[in-house]
């Protein structure tokens, strides 16, 4: 079955319908905390952990949403630590105690110029899994991403669903992306996500990623629909280290909502529980060469 065939038939690689309708946000404050430096000839603090950086506020409001918490310094004793050889891990979170939670966007469907001001203006910081055949069109959309420092990662080559087709075509699902992004990003790949998650945990798609180059397969806790989020956890609500998922994808997908305006939701309901965003790949030790 063909990618945007199999794109068409859920919402998004981690499955689920739209979530309860929210406000993508409301003006943020007129006072912003302001950076160190001297206000008339006397020094003024550096502003407080967990407050934006003073210029942020007016590119929020530009986009009709609450400044985010800043995120801390990247640990220097990363949480997860990647091996050179042998089975790959699986995870879904990062164990940590910083109120920060990591944003995945998957396959590469929607490329939303306005997705890349918004990104370009608020600094936010995402971890791409793209899907080979979605992206072929336009690998060069995502290089101003990339450019912002935002790492990518392997999405297979045509989406397939990993748990139903037989090792040698897991492989090549996998290798061909790895080397296709790698020759269009400049940067081997060093995280995989199996389409829907499907067969993640599975023997044979670790021996696959292993044989591929990627060193980890990155699931999430959270997936994004249009206005508000799925939780696995029953209490509904973020933890510290939790990956959320979300795609590029547009109206045609999102019930007539743009890119911007789900992943402004989704900052929303970020900033609602008082998280910062953070980078993935700064809290991930990758193994030595």
């Amino acid at each position: 079955m063909g990618a945007l065939v199999l794109l068409a038939a859920a919402t998004g690689c981690g499955g689920g319908g739209a979530g309860t309708p929210a406000a993508a946000g409301s003006t943020p404050p007129a006072a912003v905390t302001p950076t160190a430096g001297t206000t008339a000839g006397r020094p003024t603090p550096a502003p407080a952990a967990g407050t934006p950086a003073a210029g942020d506020a007016a590119a929020w409001a530009k986009w009709n949403l609450k400044p985010l918490p800043a995120a801390p310094a990247a640990p220097a004793d990363k949480p997860v630590k990647l091996e050179r050889t042998g089975p790959v891990p699986v995870f879904s979170d990062v164990k940590t105690t910083d109120k920060v939670v990591f944003i995945t966007i998957d396959d590469g469907a929607e490329k939303d110029p306005k997705f890349v001001e918004m990104l370009t203006d608020l600094k936010v910081p995402v971890s791409m899994f793209l899907t080979r055949d979605i992206v072929k069109d336009n690998y060069g959309y995502f290089k101003p991403l990339q450019a912002l420092g935002n790492h990518i990662h392997n999405h297979t080559v045509d989406h397939a669903q990993m748990s139903k087709v037989p090792p040698e075509k897991q492989k090549s699902e996998i290798c061909d992306a790895q080397s296709a992004l790698t020759q269009q990003y400049g940067t081997a790949p060093l995280l995989f996500r199996p389409p829907y998650g499907d067969g993640a945990n599975t023997p044979a798609l670790n021996t696959s990623v292993q044989q591929c180059g990627p060193r980890a397969i990155v699931l999430w806790r959270e997936s994004m629909q249009i206005h508000d989020m799925q939780y696995q956890a029953a209490d509904k609500k973020l933890k510290p280290g939790d990956i959320v998922l979300a795609h590029f994808r547009g109206p045609k997908d999102l019930k007539g909502e743009t890119m911007t305006q789900m992943f402004g939701e989704m900052l929303a309901r970020i900033q609602e529980q008082g998280f910062a965003v953070a980078r993935l790949e700064d809290y991930i030790q990758a193994p030595p060469a």
